[in-house]
């Protein structure tokens, strides 16, 4: 049975099949978990479902403030900001220094926590 399984594997890899997978779950692991740590208590990924702070599916390329049937402050909905990567990095670090009058106050002060979080968004 060995004879078998180990070309077929060694097929698999050499055309790209089992290793980038692989590779894309372990990479998203650290993030996904610290999001449902972080963020998961007012935002959804999973679902386009709203809670305590709208869904962010598709987040990162998006305009703030215009997932349907969130009801945004006034200051997030007309900031003119487009998530980027490096303008989550600014609004986690300190949101209501980026916008003022946003609702959202939650500060992620660790960067390299705030990294893995963006790296995850940038891939739902």
């Amino acid at each position: 049975m060995k004879y078998v399984v180990i070309p077929l594997l060694g097929s698999l890899l050499s055309i790209g099949v089992a290793a980038p997978a692989f590779s894309q779950e372990a990479d998203a692991a650290p993030g996904q978990r610290l999001f449902q740590q972080r963020c998961g208590a007012c935002h959804q990924i999973a679902t386009p479902r709203n809670g305590v702070g709208p869904n962010l599916q598709g987040v990162v390329g998006r305009a703030a403030g215009t997932v349907e049937g969130f009801r945004y402050s006034a200051a997030l909905r007309d900031s003119g900001i487009t998530w980027t990567p490096e303008q989550l990095e600014t609004f986690l670090s300190n949101p209501t220094a980026m916008v003022r009058g946003t609702r959202m106050t939650q500060r992620y002060n660790n960067a390299e926590e705030r990294r893995t979080i963006i790296e995850f968004l940038g891939t739902q």
